[in-house]
């Protein structure tokens, strides 16, 4: 049976994301880095924490990241704008905790290839685990 990851003959890299200003949380930055996952978030030394939606996706895309955000109505606006990007991750701000981010994340970053997100829109909860009762 094929389950959610994909049988593959070579390891693929991951992708690497970059939490915008609206998702750049440190202890979520922290977790993260901590599981191994190349993330890095607004602000950094090639983003300023003042930069706009658009320089954050044109410099996450320059940096061959994936970004994520909570901001849907603008990063909706900027992917028919910039329909080249690396990736953008969409969750709404209130649909999670803490914990559930990581995990999300986490599994999204281990279960995925970075050439599977150039151009692609995808929602978190695709990566979100029902707790078993």
């Amino acid at each position: 049976m094929y389950g959610l990851k994909r049988a593959r003959s070579r390891p693929m890299p991951e992708p690497r994301l970059h939490l915008d200003a609206d998702t750049s949380i440190r202890s979520l930055h922290r977790a993260l880095l901590e599981r191994g996952h190349d993330v890095t978030r607004t602000p950094t030394d090639w983003m300023p924490l003042d930069a706009t939606d658009e320089t954050q996706l044109l410099g996450a895309t320059a940096q061959e990241r994936c970004i994520f955000t909570f901001n849907i109505r603008d990063f909706a606006v900027l992917t028919k704008r910039y329909p080249h990007h690396h990736g953008i991750v969409l969750a709404a701000h209130r649909s999670f905790g803490l914990a559930e981010l990581i995990e999300a994340l986490d599994h999204l970053l281990a279960e995925t290839a970075a050439a599977d997100w150039p151009g692609q829109v995808r929602w978190l909860n695709q990566w979100r685990r029902q707790a078993s009762n």
